[in-house]
């Protein structure tokens, strides 16, 4: 009957997520759509992608829509016989972005119960976690891969406990193969390694408690056994997804340096430092934990647009000369609310004020098989975290730490006290009303001193806080006239202390909760409630500073963002919405580019001046383009971009013009958003053209150099190292020869060559060195890199057919171990349930 009701329970948990969800999205409801960021950057530069599959019923793992080209393993491709990915197709039932927050209670759900093995705390512990701020921040930016890992980090979690603590081998071996697999699908390997980082303590842990003898070595071999044969079938099932990233992320900026400077070597692997460290949370960010606007919340926080008035108000009262209003200009960052470490924020990885201070309850009530690695994980997270701002950490993890340096934005691995705070905190909660060791004096006293400190020194920041913390910049302080400084300071202290007050007020109503139920004038349940009811309204309500119905829009301008339009009609839709009048100042722009592409229909490129070449997805939408926006671009073109668009040295950005010809840019697009001005660039040298000289060179740095210098048309500059693929062959002038394109698609290029003399064909073509196959009239043949970054190949004299066909075998191997991973998973997940199923009717019987 008990095993009845537990199911009825989970149902209706269940239920209530599905509700939460959908209230706090109500505008999905009407049929309006969430317009993120990255999501609109996604559908501009995936365009070629989806018009591929939807033409062709297959997967092109190329696209020319963006720097010139490069694989779309990160860029939205799909994988066939990708079934963990189905899997998760399925349980993504609910519209975007009630899904995630639906997984992100539904699967901590999962964990609070394996941990407690009682529904309410594992339904308190859901809200904890499923309503940590930093995951509605992500979600309103479109960060969907990043926020769709982390809904999978707790089952993963739970599966693993169900292994080491609660000795369900069977179970714990099918649900963390399951989320294992899962959370690899969601494609956020940095959130991954994050969550691993974390595990090392558990099983450091594990490890220390079989050698104290308090779990038998035994039990510790045989647990470690099972999760690594699930952990390798999890990895398994993602194998064409890993093995082409894997591959993929050699030739990228994550991938080792090409070329030599004062800060790297050529032989570097991983980001420069600066870029690693980028994003690093500041020492007294950390206070976000508990107070969200203690840095000012966000850069464009709610009430900086009324700040930025009174700015301008006492600017121009007060300002008497150029050289004074100079000054002030000094002064000023990217805004007038946030005042952290990080360059710019979205808004504060705050956990709640009642998680954080049962958190800290729980490292006292909770097991010491759970506190101790719990600690020790989010300790590190949170120095690490730190990055710049902890130089010692964080250079031993960079040397050392295996991959460490593939990743940039140290703040985010916050997520993983975001994870743990919830658990110990519910941990803590279901000791403190259930655990019989815990005395009535030992729990009064726990609770009166954790209560006092936290009060304490959150009243005596509420007092002291705007001289101890001084709400202002260092650059602030050294510019600002005290007018403007002394409006800052007040104003952002003022946000402090409201949050502040109140987070002493729902730390308070929390404590005298638990004193109360500890001396039996109130029941469990009634604690439990007062304490849910109360998170549940923290946390919601700082959620809808930074997701809320402002971010929904109409379903027309969610699929399409892309308006080539700005009528009355739609700016009427759009009201005071910032992100949709964005997406409408660029409509002239927009048209400006679909104009182009229906009157030029051949295959060539396009320089956007208008948005930032290097930063948007506008211009990929309608035609291939010489910029983008991503994170993982080829090591190649990132330092033609650096070398050249991005160089300090006058001389560099003088050759830009050369390097546009050496991509096919047919087409320079400046003048203004709203009066756009399209040039044709007369000197692109097209598709492809044929060279009879050849400049070598004995370094990268050279040939990057020698690319701006050289008549490209004429010239190739080809690296030493590839100075072998010449031997036995000539090359010879000739005025006549042409190379002509005469079938594109992105995967697929074919081209016709005429020549009385043996060539060089040089393609406009980004250089990859894996997938791609050569053939010239029917036969394979090798191919070199030419120009720092395109693909050349040897043509003989006469006429010729030159194709070239991106087949990356790693697709096709991963796709078989893909399917046999998850043919093993379900074999042994069968034989397990049947094992299971046996041992219980014996038991019955």
């Amino acid at each position: 009957m008990l095993k009845n009701k537990n199911i009825l329970y989970i149902v209706i948990s269940l239920a209530i997520f599905v509700v939460l969800a959908l209230v706090y999205n109500n505008p999905i409801i009407s049929g309006k759509q969430l317009l993120q960021h990255d999501i609109v950057q996604y559908k501009g530069g995936a365009k070629e992608l989806l018009d591929y599959r939807a033409e062709n019923g297959k997967e092109t793992y190329w696209s020319d829509a963006m720097f010139g080209g490069m694989p779309t393993y990160q860029s939205g491709s799909q994988f066939r016989g990708d079934l963990i990915k189905k899997i998760d197709d399925t349980l993504n039932f609910l519209p975007k972005p009630a899904n995630f927050i639906f997984l992100l209670f539904a699967g901590f759900f999962l964990l609070g119960y394996v941990a407690t093995k009682n529904w309410k705390y594992a339904l308190l512990g859901s809200t904890f976690f499923g309503l940590s701020t930093y995951f509605y921040i992500i979600i309103a930016a479109g960060h969907n891969g990043k926020v769709a890992t982390l809904t999978y980090f707790a089952p993963l979690l739970a599966g693993i406990l169900l292994v080491y603590i609660r000795k369900k081998y069977i179970l714990g071996f099918i649900v963390t193969a399951l989320f294992m697999g899962l959370q690899i699908a969601a494609n956020h390997p940095q959130m991954t390694y994050y969550l691993f980082l974390a595990l090392g303590f558990l099983f450091l842990s594990e490890l220390v408690r079989a050698a104290t003898g308090k779990t038998p070595w035994k039990h510790f071999f045989i647990s470690s056994g099972v999760l690594a044969l699930a952990m390798i079938l999890g990895i398994g099932m993602n194998s064409q997804r890993l093995l082409a990233n894997s591959e993929y992320v050699k030739e990228t900026v994550r991938g080792k340096q090409i070329l030599k400077s004062e800060h790297n070597a050529a032989d570097n692997d991983g980001m420069k430092k600066q870029e690693i460290l980028n994003w690093s949370y500041g020492k007294l960010e950390t206070l976000n934990l508990f107070i969200p606007r203690a840095m000012g919340g966000a850069s464009d926080e709610e009430g900086s647009d009324e700040m930025m008035k009174k700015v301008q108000e006492l600017v121009q009262e007060n300002v008497t000369s150029q050289e004074e209003y100079d000054q002030i200009s000094k002064g000023f960052g990217g805004s007038l609310t946030y005042w952290g470490d990080q360059p710019g924020t979205s808004g504060p990885a705050y956990q709640g004020a009642i998680v954080v201070f049962l958190a800290i309850l729980g490292f006292f009530f909770g097991w010491e098989k759970y506190r101790y690695w719990i600690l020790g994980a989010s300790v590190l997270s949170v120095l690490l975290a730190w990055g710049s701002n902890f130089m010692p950490l964080s250079e031993l993890f960079i040397k050392f730490v295996p991959f460490y340096d593939k990743f940039r934005a140290p703040s985010s691995i916050l997520v993983v006290v975001e994870l743990l705070f919830p658990l110990i905190a519910i941990i803590g909660l279901y000791r403190f009303f259930n655990d019989e060791k815990l005395t009535e004096e030992y729990k009064q006293k726990v609770l009166v001193y954790g209560s006092s400190a936290v009060l304490g020194i959150t009243l005596f920041l509420v007092i002291f806080g705007k001289s101890l913390l001084g709400f202002s910049t260092s650059n602030e302080t050294a510019y600002l006239p005290p007018y403007l400084l002394d409006y800052l300071v007040g104003e952002r202290f003022t946000m402090f202390r409201i949050d502040a007050i109140k987070a002493m007020i729902y730390v308070s109503i929390t404590a005298l909760a638990l004193y109360f139920a500890l001396k039996k004038k109130l029941s469990q349940n009634i604690a439990l409630i007062v304490i849910g009811l109360v998170s549940l309204f923290d946390l919601w309500s700082v959620n809808k500073r930074y997701l809320n119905s402002d971010n929904f829009v109409d379903k027309a301008f969610a699929q399409t963002p892309f308006v080539t339009e700005n009528s009355d009609y739609l700016a009427g839709k759009a009201g005071d919405n910032p992100l949709l009048n964005d997406l409408l100042s660029r409509a002239n722009m927009n048209k400006t580019l679909e104009e182009i592409t229906e009157k030029d229909k051949t295959h060539y490129r396009i320089f956007n001046q208008l948005l930032g070449p290097f930063n948007e997805t506008n211009t990929s939408y309608y035609k291939a383009s010489v910029g983008g926006y991503h994170a993982v671009k080829l090591r190649r073109y990132d330092d033609l971009i650096n070398h050249y668009f991005y160089a300090e040295d006058s001389l560099k950005s003088a050759q830009i013009p050369q390097i546009l010809n050496l991509l096919n840019t047919k087409y320079v697009v400046g003048g203004t958003l709203e009066q756009p001005q399209v040039q044709i660039n007369p000197n692109a040298n097209g598709n492809a053209w044929l060279v009879s000289d050849v400049k070598f060179v004995n370094t990268p740095n050279e040939e990057i150099d020698e690319i701006g210098n050289i008549d490209s048309k004429k010239t190739a500059v080809i690296l030493k190292d590839d100075q072998k693929y010449f031997e036995g062959k000539t090359l010879a002038a000739d005025s006549t020869a042409f190379v002509n394109l005469t079938k594109y698609q992105a995967d697929e290029l074919e081209y016709k060559t005429q020549s009385k003399t043996p060539q060089l064909a040089v393609f406009s073509e980004i250089y990859y060195p894996k997938g791609w196959k050569m053939f010239v009239d029917g036969k394979e043949v090798p191919y070199i890199k030419a120009d720092y970054l395109l693909r050349a190949v040897y043509v003989p004299a006469g006429n010729h057919t030159v194709k070239m066909i991106f087949e990356p075998e790693v697709i096709a191997n991963g796709k078989t171990i893909s399917l046999i991973a998850f043919g093993l998973f379900v074999l042994l997940s069968l034989v397990g349930i049947f094992l299971l199923n046996r041992k219980s009717d014996k038991r019955n019987n």
